[in-house]
């Protein structure tokens, strides 16, 4: 039950730190990270700054990166002092290539596993993914499951829609139905999709699927 009963609150790395309300999801699609603070700004707070003729972070109000050689030099600094944003987007680098790195993602699994240990949930869930598809390291479900698991718990909503799936798959409809009501009470749609294939398959009710919908309504109207 203790599955169930934590992770209804998406965690403090989804909030904007400036407007303090949640970043809708996804949130690589409405924000951007900077390499400064590691510090994930919603686009509207960004524009905001712009307009009022701010062309720093908006945050911490360092100057940006003029190259990727800069860019690089912020995020090792911040490396270097055991941040786990950092270390998490280091990871990222090595898993798409970019800044001067070539793309290894054996590497990028390891940089994960430490970004883990910092601390980090989006490392967690990036770990999950790569056991589920056995990239950069053997493919494990039942470890990509333990990871997910670990990411959920905390509030990581992409991880709980997984958890969903892999009952979906298991055909453990209960178990995934109050997985993806979780999720969608914070504004995920897939989460809220996928109750609605239950439904429309007959593994999920009527009320389970509105219970999803105005909680995901009523999310996506506080972000």
């Amino acid at each position: 039950e203790k599955l169930y009963s934590q992770g209804h609150e998406r965690p403090e790395g989804d909030i904007c730190p400036i407007c303090t309300l949640p970043i809708p999801l996804t949130m690589s699609e409405h924000s951007s990270l900077n390499a400064c603070c590691m510090n994930r700004i919603c686009h509207g707070c960004n524009d905001a700054a712009q307009n009022r003729g701010m062309h720093d972070c908006p945050f911490c109000r360092t100057p940006y990166p003029n190259n990727d050689v800069e860019e690089m030099a912020m995020i090792q600094a911040r490396v270097g002092k055991k941040d786990p944003e950092a270390t998490l987007f280091l990871g990222y680098r090595y898993y798409f290539g970019g800044l001067g790195l070539q793309t290894d993602k054996r590497k990028a699994a390891e940089v994960w596993g430490e970004a883990a240990e910092l601390g980090s949930i989006d490392a967690l869930y990036n770990l999950g993914n790569a056991y589920c598809d056995g990239n950069g390291v053997e493919q494990d479900i039942v470890m990509a499951v333990e990871f997910y698991t670990k990411a959920a718990v905390q509030g990581h909503v992409e991880s709980r829609n997984h958890l969903g799936c892999h009952e979906v798959q298991r055909g453990n409809y209960d178990r995934a139905c109050r997985h993806f009501l979780i999720s969608a009470k914070v504004g995920d749609n897939d989460s809220l999709e996928n109750i609605k294939k239950m439904f429309m398959k007959g593994v999920a009710t009527k009320d389970q699927y509105m219970e999803a919908l105005k909680g995901y309504q009523d999310a996506v109207e506080e972000m």
